[in-house]
């Protein structure tokens, strides 16, 4: 739990401090320190874990990379030109999609506090961004 709250709060630090640098910097410098730092981090971490990926397995670890670079982007982009409350909700929409691949292609069940925690999720998004919209 303590993990999970460290990384929901860091997320969020990282929107902010994006949206704060605004148009400074160009949003590869942003992408690639953030992945230099998700590089160290996340390398130094899974070393007890670490086996050689085999065969179609680097292909996999290779587009996780490339995909996850051109994602990082867009998303820098985003949150450079948009209000954090306006841009960061949309990052949220992975829990859904990550919920119907987990359904469609491992055939995961989920129990019913999982799904009122997505829903909780999207309402709360929702209401935020609709409180924001309206005090303008």
């Amino acid at each position: 739990m303590i993990l999970v709250l460290a990384s929901a709060f860091f997320s969020g630090l990282v929107f902010i401090i994006i949206r704060k640098i605004g148009a400074d910097d160009h949003p590869l410098v942003v992408v690639n320190y953030f992945m230099l730092v998700a590089l160290i981090v996340g390398g130094l971490m899974c070393i007890p874990y670490w086996k050689t990926p085999l065969g179609w397995e680097w292909l996999l670890l290779l587009s996780l990379g490339v995909f996850g670079y051109i994602g990082q982007l867009y998303m820098t982009k985003a949150l450079q030109l948009a209000e954090t409350n306006k841009a960061a909700p949309l990052k949220y929409i992975e829990v859904i999609f990550t919920m119907l691949i987990g359904l469609s292609w491992f055939n995961e069940s989920y129990t019913l506090w999982s799904l009122l925690g997505i829903l909780l999720i999207v309402i709360g998004l929702t209401l935020n961004t609709y409180t924001k919209t309206s005090e303008k």
